[in-house]
């Protein structure tokens, strides 16, 4: 995305021949998968430097929506690679949700609820952020390898910061290789992959109607976790998240939605903090 190319933008005819209606070709699953491939690919590559390391046993706390993420993209290097989610019903988020045209869907990967697997893990990812492993769970960990991901982005809200315990987990686990998965930008208070496609998709919304000819914007934005964990409706939650990320009502075609919405994704970056 650091090479703007123009996009192609699908352009119909609105109430009248004077107005257009304008729609991004990104989808609200695509901006979901661009920061789902932060996190991993900076997961991957830390992983990768791990010269002396042998992982025959990976294990990912959490599903949603990091967890799965990570856990496709290790697939692609590693055997056996596990998913541990409170959730049995994730399974099939974990083995339909898309990421990309590389790493699609791998119904390889194992899933469980067993959250005793951490025990006897080589290498231990915790994605399950605030309310996640408890510190006596934390403390079962004795793998080569553990990182956790820290679910606070700015440290800008001083009750969401007095609540968040990684970094007392972390000191936890006595593992040789760790690390704190950090990812900020936005300024959002948390940095979970969900809070930051509702962050871009309403900053995308607010930036263009600041622009001239722009009538209205809007994105397709419902309680995507109440179509998950409270209605348990996996269908559901993947049909909603193929709508088109923006929408907006315009008297020219002139303005390229994908490249609003990539500028936003841009200042996402996720690091490894040791």
């Amino acid at each position: 995305m650091k090479n703007k190319v123009s996009h192609q933008m699908n352009c119909e005819t609105g109430i009248t021949s004077h107005v257009l209606t304008l729609k991004s070709n990104l989808k609200v699953r695509d901006v979901l998968s661009i920061i789902i491939n932060k996190k991993s690919s900076a997961i991957l590559q830390w992983i990768g430097e791990l010269n002396d390391i042998h992982l025959d046993n990976i294990v990912i706390v959490g599903s949603y929506l990091t967890g799965l993420g990570i856990a496709k993209l290790l697939k692609t290097k590693y055997e056996n690679v596990t998913i541990v989610d409170i959730y049995p019903h994730l399974q099939e988020l974990v083995d339909k949700f898309p990421i990309n045209e590389s790493v699609n869907g791998d119904k390889n990967i194992n899933f469980s609820s067993n959250i005793d697997l951490i025990k006897t893990a080589d290498c231990v990812i915790d994605t399950s952020g605030l309310g996640g492993l408890s510190i006596e769970q934390t403390k079962s960990i004795s793998s080569k390898v553990f990182i956790i991901e820290d679910p606070i982005a700015e440290e800008n809200d001083g009750l969401l910061s007095g609540k968040n315990n990684v970094h007392s987990r972390f000191d936890l686990v006595k593992s040789h290789h760790k690390s704190i998965l950090k990812t900020k930008g936005l300024n959002t208070k948390t940095s979970g992959t969900m809070t930051f496609t509702v962050n871009v998709l309403l900053r995308s919304v607010e930036y263009a109607l600041k622009k001239p000819g722009i009538l209205y914007a809007v994105t397709d934005l419902t309680f995507f976790e109440g179509l998950i964990f409270k209605e348990k409706d996996i269908p559901k939650f993947l049909d909603v998240i193929n709508s088109q990320a923006i929408t907006i009502s315009t008297l020219t075609s002139s303005y390229d939605l994908d490249e609003i919405i990539e500028g936003f994704l841009d200042k996402i970056n996720s690091t490894m903090i040791n």
